[in-house]
């Protein structure tokens, strides 16, 4: 079944946050390790939230949520951080609800700005990523496949992120009141991923033409040069910053970049700008906090950010939210379906090696041709299409035992494969009773 451990800017503060994206990989590799309880797993890092998908056999119930202690205690090995922290700071979603969880999350209804459109691309990456790791299984990849096609849809559809609303977009809106003339605007940008593209986007957008780039890593040449703007040499930082009005991290590097004692130096160079802006899109932070107590610099972080986000009911559309309700109702039918599959298997194989014995006994007495031989098998295909399709009918409606006890009763197939699954899927039935009692577990077992 699915398991999502979930801390987010909705349950924990930014620096919880920054302290397990640092350690991202050490987590995987962590909740990897425990193979005893869980057979996959993706780990999804992102500036606003830490959340780990995982694929276990254990069914959550009563106080024995193995893979629950298991996942907790994984983290906290690979942060440092106590569980009894992680669990004030975090949830935990089964089944369904993981499944429902990750089609909201990858369709933007859950970030600090609803219908950003980054979220879809780290979404995606998580997955990659865990490929690369060999850490999916067939149910995992499934369900990061129908998230992205879910968000897509979602994108298509309803129109969500065509204002191309993102935190990058918000911070430069909430500087609009310090920003007289955007085209006049000198800007610096610390980073050269895919976060920096879209925060170049956002700019020239607003008409900002004077921008270059910084990375600490050597990548600004060849990001300036794919970008049209100039790049700062490696050592040239602190003049960058005493030039800039504006300067906007959005690195992954692991320790700060912008430390205090480096903005103080650059405010002191001859002939730099009286004041400045700095937006800190970096997780972890890319610029210390000291640095709002230099005068002539102000600082926007992550954390400041999140808290001028509009509601979510002002920018989630009815349709977008159905969409993914929609989108759920069909994972979860298509995984009941899976619980007939073996009866289905069994009834053809059985089908078919009756027929193949009739052939051979035809052959043997010379009465068989080829043309007679294609024909029956297309017979029989034809007959075994009507109980397939009532299979699949009965298992979306929570009825697969009465399929798998037809074939049993009617053929004689052995369905113990087919019942053993049909258990699985009623487990999945069971997703609130599930998701309760790992709450439950999660909130109030610290002396466990």
């Amino acid at each position: 079944m699915l398991l999502c451990f979930t801390s987010s800017h909705r349950t924990a503060g930014f620096d919880m946050l920054e302290r397990l994206e640092r350690r991202a990989p050490e987590v995987a590799a962590a909740i990897a390790s425990r193979d005893e309880l869980v057979n996959g797993s993706v780990v999804l890092a992102t500036c606003n939230r830490f959340e780990a998908y995982l694929d276990i056999d254990e069914p959550l119930t009563g106080e024995k949520a193995a893979a629950v202690a298991a996942v907790l205690e994984a983290v906290g090995q690979a942060t440092d951080i106590g569980t009894d922290e992680l669990r004030e700071a975090s949830a935990v979603k089964c089944g369904d609800d993981a499944a429902a969880h990750l089609f909201a999350v990858s369709s933007g209804l859950e970030s600090v700005v609803v219908g950003e459109g980054e979220i879809a691309g780290q979404v995606r990456r998580a997955l990659e990523s865990a490929r690369s790791n060999g850490t999916v299984t067939s149910e995992l990849e499934r369900l990061f496949q129908d998230a992205s096609r879910t968000s897509r849809g979602v994108k298509n559809r309803t129109g969500i992120t065509s204002a191309g609303r993102s935190v990058v977009r918000l911070a430069l809106d909430m500087a609009e009141s310090r920003v007289t003339d955007w085209a006049r605007t000198r800007v610096l940008l610390v980073g050269t991923g895919a976060y920096a593209g879209a925060s170049l986007a956002a700019l020239r957008d607003r008409g900002v033409t004077d921008v270059r780039v910084y990375s600490r890593t050597g990548r600004a040449h060849k990001f300036a040069a794919t970008h049209d703007i100039d790049h700062v040499p490696g050592d040239g930082l602190a003049e960058a910053v005493a030039a800039s009005d504006l300067v906007v991290t959005c690195s992954v590097a692991p320790t700060v970049i912008l430390d205090a004692s480096l903005v103080s130096a650059a405010t002191h160079i001859a002939g730099a700008l009286e004041r400045r802006l700095v937006i800190d899109l970096g997780l972890p932070r890319n610029v210390d906090p000291a640095v709002a107590l230099i005068d002539g610099v102000e600082l926007l972080d992550l954390e400041t950010i999140s808290k001028h986000a509009p509601l979510a009911e002002l920018n989630a559309t009815d349709e977008a939210r159905a969409l993914v309700g929609e989108a759920v109702a069909e994972f979860q039918a298509k995984a009941a379906e899976q619980a007939v599959t073996p009866a289905l298997v069994a009834l053809r194989r059985h089908v078919f090696d009756v027929l193949d014995g009739e052939i051979e006994w035809a052959r043997r007495r010379g009465d068989s041709s080829a043309e007679t031989e294609a024909a029956l098998r297309h017979l029989a295909g034809v007959l075994l299409h009507t109980p397939s399709v009532r299979a699949r009918e009965l298992a979306r409606g929570g009825e697969a035992d009465a399929f798998i006890d037809g074939v049993a009763a009617l053929f004689g197939v052995e369905a113990d494969a087919a019942a053993a699954a049909a258990a699985d899927t009623d487990g999945a039935a069971a997703a609130d009773t599930t998701a309760a009692a790992a709450g439950s577990y999660i909130r109030n077992t610290a002396a466990s």
